[in-house]
């Protein structure tokens, strides 16, 4: 495994992180999310990523479970607040009172008296940000969360965020964006904005929810128990990429990965981590095996003739408009 600091701080995460996304208590039962989190800690990760509304409350508890008895220091461990988590109309955005009642919550079923990164999930514009900043302060002062991040904000939140974290004297240090091959929205805006922030970027989604893997074959179904098959939300996540010129384009990754002696799902890793503002790719996975083989694009390099030869491919079919980048 290798490391990176995340952002300008002094945090150093793993360059892969797992992440437990549209898995841990929904589609894997929890002996196989745990198989998983420890294929993970054998690999080397260390960065362990979560969010409350993740299978509505549920992947934080399994996380918990399944990173008990790890020494907490050396993990980190990173959760977000947003989402709603309940029925009343406290329970959901950035106000301070869902900040602070869902940190405690996720403390609770994550095991730990602190989470090393706090992620506000989306940017909530019926608050006043600087209602949301103070109460992150606030957690950061508590000593509940080390850091504060935020997740899918585009530019302009990013860089009004950082000015008042820095009168704030608050460690804002990172974004938490989509981003591949084929979804390229945060480099012409977010990623200068949290340059000049000191922000870095982690990742979802690099592979494209299993695009970038290869498995999803032109003018064939869909793998049964696949993300395309899977009715509770995975399917209409992944529906706007399976179109079939994506698919072919894909297909025509496969030499590219070959020479590299790399499988496609790593081959899509590494392209991610070459970005010099990203700090981590969060992976997901339903098998330990996965884990293992993403895993091993940490400290793949590839040479600009090697990226010139993704663009020729697949490059004209990425989306790169940052609008894209908005709030729910």
């Amino acid at each position: 495994m290798e490391f990176r600091r995340l952002g300008h701080s002094g945090l150093t995460i793993s360059e892969i992180a797992y992440g437990n996304w549209l898995t841990h208590g929904s589609q894997v039962e929890e002996d196989q999310a745990q198989a998983c989190v420890l294929a993970a800690l054998d690999e080397g990760i260390t960065t362990f990523d979560t969010a409350d509304v993740y299978a509505g409350t549920r992947a934080e508890s399994v996380l918990g479970r399944a990173l008990s008895g790890v020494r907490r220091e050396s993990i980190e461990l990173f959760t977000k607040v947003y989402f709603p988590t309940g029925q009343g109309p406290n329970d959901r955005g950035l106000g301070r009172k869902h900040i602070m009642e869902s940190c405690e919550a996720s403390l609770r079923r994550l095991q730990t008296d602190y989470v090393d990164l706090y992620q506000a999930h989306r940017f909530d514009a019926t608050v006043p940000l600087e209602e949301t900043m103070t109460a992150f302060a606030d957690l950061v002062r508590q000593g509940k969360a080390l850091y504060i991040g935020v997740s899918e904000w585009n530019a302009e939140q990013i860089t009004r965020a950082s000015e008042l974290a820095r009168e704030l004297r608050v460690p804002l240090i990172s974004n938490q964006p989509q981003y591949s091959m084929l979804w390229r929205v945060i480099e012409s805006q977010v990623i200068p904005a949290s340059e000049r922030a000191g922000m870095g970027q982690i990742v979802w989604s690099p592979i494209a929810q299993g695009v970038l893997s290869g498995k999803y074959l032109p003018g064939q179904e869909a793998p049964s128990g696949s993300r395309a098959t899977d009715s509770s939300g995975g399917a209409d996540m992944i529906s706007r990429l399976m179109r079939e010129e994506v698919l072919e384009a894909v297909q025509r990754l496969k030499p590219i990965a070959s020479d590299l002696g790399l499988s496609m799902a790593q081959l899509a890793v590494a392209w991610v981590l070459q970005n010099p503002n990203v700090s981590a790719a969060i992976i997901g996975a339903s098998r330990p095996e996965q884990v293992t083989d993403n895993a091993r694009a940490a400290g793949v390099r590839l040479d600009q003739d090697v990226l010139d030869r993704i663009d020729e491919v697949i490059g004209h079919l990425a989306e790169t408009d940052p609008r894209h980048t908005r709030t729910p």
